[in-house]
């Protein structure tokens, strides 16, 4: 019998059980419902994207419905890589619990940055049920942080997660 794992489902309880780290017990379980709620999000968008542009033609429409699912794959895949770097690593070359407990940080700093993102795509103003909003205005203890975010520009907020993602990959790098 192997003592491995089968895919990416067996790779969550195989990196949960062989974890001594209890913050990276939690990032499994944690990462991985946001994985699976996001993913359910994206799919219910992309039935919603493909029927409200059922009618139109090929071309255009096919490419942006593409590039919508391609959105889904790399916002969800970083969520995963932490328990999939880990599963792998305890297969391959045992127990490190530093290891462990440093792509748990990296996984939660990149769920943090989903967040922040968000927060910097939020245009000035937009329409909500037919009435012209604006953003709130920051406040707190984290209103420097916030008016930083705001400041970016609304193309550029995808970096914002970017960072958090490229951050997971250069741990793994450094600490294999």
């Amino acid at each position: 019998m192997t003592d491995g794992y089968s895919g990416l489902l067996g790779a969550f309880p195989y990196a949960f059980r062989r974890s001594r780290s209890r913050l990276f017990r939690a990032y499994v379980v944690v990462g991985g419902l946001l994985a699976a709620i996001l993913g359910v999000f994206f799919t219910f968008a992309l039935v919603v994207a493909i029927a409200n542009t059922a009618g139109f033609g090929g071309g255009t429409i096919t490419f942006v419905r593409s590039v919508f699912l391609l959105l889904g794959f790399v916002v969800v895949t970083p969520l995963l890589a932490p328990v999939l770097f880990v599963a792998r690593h305890h297969r391959r070359e045992g127990d490190d619990p530093r290891y462990d407990f440093a792509l748990a940080v990296t996984g939660a700093v990149y769920i943090v940055t989903l967040y922040l993102g968000a927060v910097a795509s939020m245009p000035a103003e937009f329409e909500l049920d037919g009435e012209v909003t604006t953003r709130p205005d920051p406040s707190g203890l984290a209103a420097p942080l916030v008016e930083a975010l705001y400041a970016l520009p609304e193309v550029l907020s995808w970096t914002v997660p970017l960072a958090g993602a490229a951050l997971i990959y250069l741990v793994h790098r450094w600490l294999r």
